[in-house]
Protein backbone atom coordinates (compact mmCIF):
# COMPACT_ATOMS: atom_id res chain seq x y z
CA UNK A 1 0.00 0.00 0.00
CA UNK A 2 0.91 3.59 -0.79
CA UNK A 3 1.26 6.13 2.01
CA UNK A 4 0.58 9.95 1.14
CA UNK A 5 2.80 12.54 2.71
CA UNK A 6 2.18 15.84 2.57
CA UNK A 7 4.87 18.34 3.66
CA UNK A 8 4.51 21.88 4.90
CA UNK A 9 7.67 24.42 5.35
CA UNK A 10 7.23 25.92 8.86
CA UNK A 11 6.04 29.66 8.38
CA UNK A 12 8.25 32.33 8.89
CA UNK A 13 10.30 33.45 11.08
CA UNK A 14 12.08 36.45 13.05
CA UNK A 15 15.39 34.88 11.62
CA UNK A 16 13.80 34.51 8.14
CA UNK A 17 13.24 38.03 8.23
CA UNK A 18 16.39 39.12 9.29
CA UNK A 19 18.33 37.19 7.24
CA UNK A 20 19.59 34.59 9.57
CA UNK A 21 19.92 30.91 9.15
CA UNK A 22 18.59 29.25 12.32
CA UNK A 23 19.60 25.34 11.82
CA UNK A 24 19.16 23.37 15.01
CA UNK A 25 18.77 26.84 16.91
CA UNK A 26 15.17 27.33 18.14
CA UNK A 27 13.55 30.39 16.54
CA UNK A 28 10.56 31.88 16.56
CA UNK A 29 8.06 32.57 14.20
CA UNK A 30 6.91 36.36 13.09
CA UNK A 31 3.83 37.74 13.36
CA UNK A 32 3.58 37.35 9.65
CA UNK A 33 4.48 33.24 9.86
CA UNK A 34 1.98 32.69 12.35
CA UNK A 35 -0.69 34.40 10.18
CA UNK A 36 0.63 32.25 7.58
CA UNK A 37 0.38 29.24 9.21
CA UNK A 38 -3.60 30.01 10.12
CA UNK A 39 -4.13 30.71 6.50
CA UNK A 40 -2.45 27.53 5.57
CA UNK A 41 -4.78 25.84 7.41
CA UNK A 42 -7.55 27.45 6.17
CA UNK A 43 -6.51 26.49 2.39
CA UNK A 44 -5.98 22.62 3.87
CA UNK A 45 -9.00 22.54 6.10
CA UNK A 46 -10.79 19.70 3.69
CA UNK A 47 -7.60 17.78 3.47
CA UNK A 48 -7.13 14.82 5.56
CA UNK A 49 -4.25 14.12 7.78
CA UNK A 50 -4.40 11.37 9.49
CA UNK A 51 -1.35 12.31 11.66
CA UNK A 52 1.36 15.23 11.23
CA UNK A 53 5.04 14.70 12.22
CA UNK A 54 6.79 17.64 13.13
CA UNK A 55 10.56 18.89 13.85
CA UNK A 56 11.52 19.09 17.50
CA UNK A 57 12.25 22.70 16.62
CA UNK A 58 9.74 25.29 17.83
CA UNK A 59 9.23 27.08 14.84
CA UNK A 60 7.74 23.49 13.00
CA UNK A 61 6.03 22.50 16.13
CA UNK A 62 4.28 26.42 16.33
CA UNK A 63 3.40 26.04 12.68
CA UNK A 64 1.68 22.76 12.44
CA UNK A 65 0.03 24.08 15.94
CA UNK A 66 -1.62 26.89 14.60
CA UNK A 67 -2.63 25.18 10.85
CA UNK A 68 -3.73 21.92 12.32
CA UNK A 69 -4.86 22.10 15.78
CA UNK A 70 -6.87 19.20 15.32
CA UNK A 71 -5.12 16.67 14.35
CA UNK A 72 -2.90 14.78 16.28
CA UNK A 73 1.09 15.72 16.28
CA UNK A 74 4.32 13.82 16.97
CA UNK A 75 7.89 15.19 17.29
CA UNK A 76 10.64 13.40 15.47
CA UNK A 77 14.11 15.06 15.34
CA UNK A 78 15.01 13.16 12.39
CA UNK A 79 13.10 16.29 10.80
CA UNK A 80 14.98 18.57 11.75
CA UNK A 81 16.57 20.87 10.10
CA UNK A 82 20.28 20.90 8.65
CA UNK A 83 22.82 21.40 11.41
CA UNK A 84 24.93 24.49 10.15
CA UNK A 85 26.94 23.79 13.25
CA UNK A 86 28.90 27.31 13.80
CA UNK A 87 26.55 29.26 11.22
CA UNK A 88 23.57 28.74 13.01
CA UNK A 89 22.01 32.02 13.74
CA UNK A 90 24.65 33.47 10.86
CA UNK A 91 23.84 35.31 7.83
CA UNK A 92 22.00 33.27 5.39
CA UNK A 93 24.35 34.31 2.69
CA UNK A 94 26.77 31.88 4.31
CA UNK A 95 24.62 28.99 3.92
CA UNK A 96 24.92 27.65 0.83
CA UNK A 97 23.54 24.30 0.31
CA UNK A 98 25.32 23.20 -2.92
CA UNK A 99 28.92 23.34 -1.51
CA UNK A 100 27.30 20.83 1.47
CA UNK A 101 25.92 18.06 0.04
CA UNK A 102 29.24 16.17 0.83
CA UNK A 103 31.00 18.45 3.18
CA UNK A 104 29.19 18.79 6.79
CA UNK A 105 29.31 22.85 7.59
CA UNK A 106 31.95 23.89 9.90
CA UNK A 107 30.67 21.50 13.12
CA UNK A 108 27.84 20.19 11.88
CA UNK A 109 26.17 18.26 9.16
CA UNK A 110 25.97 17.55 5.43
CA UNK A 111 23.31 17.34 3.00
CA UNK A 112 23.77 13.53 2.68
CA UNK A 113 23.47 13.36 6.64
CA UNK A 114 20.32 14.97 6.20
CA UNK A 115 19.14 12.54 3.97
CA UNK A 116 20.22 9.44 6.44
CA UNK A 117 17.49 10.72 8.56
CA UNK A 118 15.28 11.33 6.04
CA UNK A 119 15.75 8.19 4.97
CA UNK A 120 15.04 6.27 8.09
CA UNK A 121 12.12 8.16 8.66
CA UNK A 122 10.58 7.02 5.50
CA UNK A 123 11.63 3.80 6.54
CA UNK A 124 9.84 3.80 9.70
CA UNK A 125 6.81 5.46 7.69
CA UNK A 126 6.88 2.65 5.31
CA UNK A 127 6.63 0.40 8.78
CA UNK A 128 4.18 1.74 10.41
CA UNK A 129 1.62 4.20 8.75
CA UNK A 130 1.15 2.27 5.29
CA UNK A 131 -1.90 3.39 3.41
CA UNK A 132 -2.20 6.66 5.60
CA UNK A 133 -1.74 10.24 4.48
CA UNK A 134 0.68 11.99 6.68
CA UNK A 135 1.01 15.57 7.28
CA UNK A 136 5.07 16.80 7.92
CA UNK A 137 5.63 20.01 8.64
CA UNK A 138 9.47 20.86 8.50
CA UNK A 139 12.12 22.32 7.14
CA UNK A 140 14.22 23.00 4.06
CA UNK A 141 16.76 20.16 4.29
CA UNK A 142 14.67 17.97 4.79
CA UNK A 143 12.03 18.24 2.23
CA UNK A 144 14.90 18.35 -0.19
CA UNK A 145 15.91 15.09 1.13
CA UNK A 146 12.05 13.82 0.48
CA UNK A 147 12.72 15.05 -3.24
CA UNK A 148 16.16 13.13 -3.62
CA UNK A 149 14.78 10.07 -1.94
CA UNK A 150 11.11 9.77 -3.59
CA UNK A 151 11.87 11.25 -6.81
CA UNK A 152 14.98 9.73 -7.28
CA UNK A 153 16.77 13.07 -8.26
CA UNK A 154 20.47 14.28 -7.33
CA UNK A 155 20.78 17.11 -4.29
CA UNK A 156 22.38 19.06 -7.44
CA UNK A 157 18.77 18.90 -9.32
CA UNK A 158 16.64 19.16 -5.95
CA UNK A 159 18.95 22.45 -5.08
CA UNK A 160 18.40 23.80 -8.61
CA UNK A 161 14.83 23.37 -8.73
CA UNK A 162 13.89 23.96 -5.13
CA UNK A 163 10.99 26.67 -5.05
CA UNK A 164 12.83 28.93 -2.96
CA UNK A 165 14.92 29.84 -5.80
CA UNK A 166 12.30 29.18 -8.14
CA UNK A 167 9.83 31.67 -6.02
CA UNK A 168 7.05 28.31 -6.59
CA UNK A 169 5.82 28.08 -3.01
CA UNK A 170 2.48 25.86 -3.26
CA UNK A 171 0.18 24.81 0.26
CA UNK A 172 2.09 21.60 0.70
CA UNK A 173 4.06 19.18 -1.35
CA UNK A 174 2.95 15.72 -1.92
CA UNK A 175 5.36 12.39 -1.97
CA UNK A 176 4.44 9.41 -2.20
CA UNK A 177 5.83 6.23 -0.27
CA UNK A 178 6.19 2.97 -1.89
Amino acid sequence: MKTKVIYFVHGTTNDNINGKCSGWKQAELSDLGKERAIKLGQIKKNTHLDIIFTSDLVRAIDSANLAFPSVKHIQDIRLRECNYGDLDGKDKSLVIYEEHIDKPFPNGESLKDVEKRVKDFIQFLKKDYQGKTIGIVAHRAPQLAFEVLTKNISWEEANKTEWRKTKAWQPGWEYIIE
